[in-house]
């Protein structure tokens, strides 16, 4: 598919190492996107930014290049301790860490930076000792980078680059304690490169940015559009009993080797996926208690095209590039607004089309005056007739359905005798 959201600046032209454009070339990457256009320029010539874009217009490309193009260019300092990262890059959950790494190792692959990675879940120990083989380029969660220092594993006196992405995702999530906590512990801003980038840049983002920038340039491409314009949306007013149906109809419509299906709750993921297996579609749940090592295996089987759907909670709805997800499914609607930006933004990346299909049945409806006001169009209303619900479909097996946990510290009560 044509990418159509590209400017005529090419990486060429803005004086990058030679190493750093050798991998972009080998990557395929040749013209700026309008963010990394705009950004660039003002980064490399030692300038904080604070960025503002659509999900899936190359943010992490752009404040990747403007950290490894410092640390090639400038020589770190003769007395640097092997636990001393030269830049920092602090994201909100694991997976969009494991995502940014993945693209640092793309346009890296022709030089000697050495890449740490810090998130919760898997290899602790493993994680420790990787602090102490002196990386340049740090990548991590919040949370186990507190820890880490806190046990003077990783030192961040010798920072020069510091990157925040999806600022507001640090709000919403309840990090931005920690993240004030880690840059009071890094040089002071006139001493670094301070980089931000988020999809919206709320009033508190400005605000973290004055408080721990210097001078940050404020940089914002399309304000009126918070989704891109290769997105096709269009909803379905549907009652929760015929959710199934459809989307089990338009799966054998689609058939597109990756669909990403996005649902509210844990249980209504396994919920999905155990109907789709039934019906002799394969889909998998993606939740926050998959255990990392099994939340990665399936994201591989899924951009290996091994997995044709993938049926998330919105764990898995910031910073996941899946190249050619050709749908986005809201099975249910989310009930922020800004979350269905950043579900329907799993599509249509790097300047593709893609579409997206929600479903707004009685229990979620109430969410979308507010998410039509954000986007600030209302989203085209497509028919639902019986040509689109699946024919026939195989109810879950009762012994399958995911169970209601009793909560903790409640006993099953014995039947009394009236």
């Amino acid at each position: 598919m044509e990418k159509t959201h590209l400017t005529h600046l090419t990486f060429a032209e803005l004086g990058l190492s030679q190493s750093l454009l050798d991998g972009l070339n080998d990557a395929g990457f040749v013209c700026c996107t309008p963010i990394q256009a705009q950004t660039l320029p003002l980064a490399l010539d030692g300038q904080d930014v604070a960025g503002q874009a659509q999900t899936g217009t190359g943010k992490t490309i752009a404040f990747l290049l403007a950290a490894m193009h410092r640390l090639l260019c400038v020589a770190p300092a003769p007395n640097r301790k092997p636990n001393q990262p030269r830049a920092v890059v602090v994201a909100p959950t694991r997976e969009l860490v494991l995502q940014i790494h993945q693209d640092a190792l793309l346009i890296s692959r022709f030089t000697a930076l050495r890449t740490a990675l810090v998130y919760g879940g898997v290899d602790y120990e493993k994680q420790r000792a990787a602090l102490g083989e002196k990386p340049d380029l740090l990548i991590a969660t919040p949370g186990r980078l507190i820890d880490y220092h806190k046990q003077r594993a990783v030192d961040f006196r010798a920072v020069e680059v510091t990157v925040l992405d999806e600022a507001d995702a640090m709000f919403d999530l309840g990090f931005i304690r920690d993240i004030r906590f880690l840059l009071r512990r890094m040089p002071p801003p006139p001493e670094r490169l301070t980089l931000l980038f988020s999809a919206t840049l709320s009033w508190r983002v400005h605000e973290l940015a004055y408080e721990h920038m210097n001078n940050p340039h404020i940089v914002v491409i399309d304000p009126d559009k918070v989704t891109v314009d290769q997105v096709t949306q269009r909803l379905y007013h549907i009652e929760s009993k015929d959710k199934l149906a459809l989307l089990l109809g338009l799966l054998q419509q689609i058939k597109s080797p990756r669909v990403l299906v996005f649902v509210n709750t844990k249980r209504g993921a396994e919920t999905v996926s155990i109907t789709l297996n039934a019906n002799g579609l394969a889909g998998k749940a993606l939740s926050g208690d998959v255990p990392q090592k099994q939340r990665q295996a399936l994201l591989g089987r899924f951009v290996r095209g091994e997995l044709s759907t993938l049926i998330a909670t919105d764990v898995a709805a910031r910073g996941l590039h899946i190249p050619e997800v050709s749908h986005v499914i809201n099975f249910d609607l989310p009930q922020n607004a800004e979350d269905y930006v950043h579900r329907i933004g799993r599509t249509a990346r790097g300047g593709v089309s893609g579409d997206a299909i929600s479903f707004a049945c009685e229990e979620y409806v109430y969410s979308l005056p507010e998410i039509e006001a954000f986007i600030g169009h209302k989203i085209p209303v497509a028919r639902v007739d019986a040509q689109i619900l699946a024919p026939s479909m195989t109810k879950m097996p009762r012994s399958r359905r995911p169970r209601a946990r009793r909560p903790s510290g409640v006993r099953r009560m014995a039947p009394t005798n009236r």
